[in-house]
């Protein structure tokens, strides 16, 4: 993809309607993810249809969840691939003043669960696709909608291995997360993990009948604590916000009462981090400690041991000299500050891990997302809009 598109954002204010209205269809489906999101592609599945266009589902193991491609245009020519998430985070407990899986619009807001992240890129991506007449495209434009991003980013790798099982040779990847329209061209990887400790249960006073499964789980926690400073201290990269790797401790249960010696306690942490840091150097002490801790036990029998389940492993997105997305991206794009870096991880790094260019541009502010009445500026939606009338533009240039 090179050269300049053509100006056609006169084609802007109509995108931006029919947007519009393809969002109030899309937040009305609850797909938070703990939920099914099927429904939804039903309707994607069926809008995308009317319009001649074929996709293929990609299922999760139970069938309960998919993903979804398409392609429109040219499939052995190399063209630009839309990557947005349909699933959402819970309302549950959060103050809504509104339904949130109504579509409102008020004081040029759009209010609902999704709007910003990120059901509008979806919406405007959709919409894009009545103005895509494959006969006459040079590059084809690729629509991939993935589940469960909100918890792990657990549905994209199986979208990308169809994509490029297909054979498709994508030349750039836009994954449309909320950024107000700026191009991200680096975030952080995501590594989730669960431990469990299981010990041996006796009387509080009797220690030497027993062992403590939390006693054992605080040293692993002692260990993870450190790690958090040391990367506080010591690796630091001024692109993100905050400047280095982050350790947090999630959740912790364990014991059963205060005079039993703990059968089990379990834990989840949450490392975040930056793209030049080694995860295995990171995390070289914890599994030292794991090590040891599982030595420590190995007399008390059986029963007793240490686990650990990688949750979520997303790897982060690293920026490209001369990236290919990053080009196509400005070239889309309105007069905008450089490319720059966000702390909160993405499908983005899945792509890049593939061998795809890839960056995130997206309408809406990160800002909204996760909160009660999360919303969109209609000013978005307009600027996602132009941004879809150049790409349209572009994949029709000779």
């Amino acid at each position: 993809m090179t050269g300049a598109p053509r100006n056609d954002d006169n084609l802007a204010p109509e995108l931006a309607a029919s947007a519009i209205d393809i969002l109030k269809h899309l937040v009305s489906f609850d797909t938070t993810s703990s939920a099914s999101n099927l429904a939804l592609i039903d309707y994607v599945e069926t809008y995308l249809a009317k319009h001649g266009v074929a996709s293929r589902r990609i299922a999760n193991a139970d069938g309960s969840k998919a993903n979804l491609l398409a392609t429109i245009g040219p499939g052995d020519a190399r063209g630009l691939v839309l990557s947005g998430h349909t699933d959402v985070v819970p309302v549950e407990g959060q103050p809504w003043s509104r339904d949130p899986f109504t579509l409102s619009e008020d004081g040029g807001r759009l209010y609902g669960r999704g709007t910003a992240d990120m059901k509008s890129f979806i919406a405007l991506a959709l919409a894009a696709v009545t103005y895509l007449t494959p006969r006459s495209m040079t590059r084809p434009v690729h629509l991939a909608f993935s589940y469960d991003e909100e918890v792990g980013c657990l549905g994209a790798p199986d979208l990308i291995e169809a994509l490029v099982a297909e054979g498709h040779r994508p030349v750039a990847t836009i994954v449309g997360e909320p950024t107000e329209m700026a191009i991200i061209n680096s975030h952080k990887g995501i590594h989730l993990y669960e431990v469990v400790v299981t010990g041996r249960e006796a009387h509080s006073s009797l220690v030497h009948e027993g062992v403590s499964a939390n006693m054992i789980a605080i040293g692993i926690l002692g260990v993870l604590g450190r790690i958090a400073e040391s990367e506080r201290a010591d690796h630091r990269d001024a692109r993100f916000d905050p400047p280095w790797s982050t350790l947090t401790v999630g959740t912790i249960h364990g014991g059963t009462a205060a005079n039993i010696l703990a059968r089990e306690c379990r834990f989840t942490f949450d490392l975040r981090t930056v793209p030049d840091r080694d995860i295995d150097a990171v995390l070289a002490p914890f599994w030292a400690a794991v090590d040891d801790a599982r030595a420590r036990l190995k007399g008390e029998g059986e029963e007793t041991g240490v686990t650990v389940r990688a949750i979520a492993e997303v790897p982060p997105l690293r920026r490209e000299e001369e990236g290919a997305a990053e080009r196509l991206a400005a070239m889309l794009s309105e007069p905008a500050t450089p490319a720059g870096a966000v702390s909160y991880g993405a499908e983005a790094g899945q792509f890049q891990a593939a061998g795809i260019s890839t960056v995130i541009c997206g309408p809406g502010s990160i800002v909204q997302a996760h909160r009660p009445d999360e919303y969109i500026e209609v000013t978005q939606i307009e600027a996602g809009a132009r941004f879809m009338s150049r790409l349209i533009a572009m994949t029709h240039a000779e």
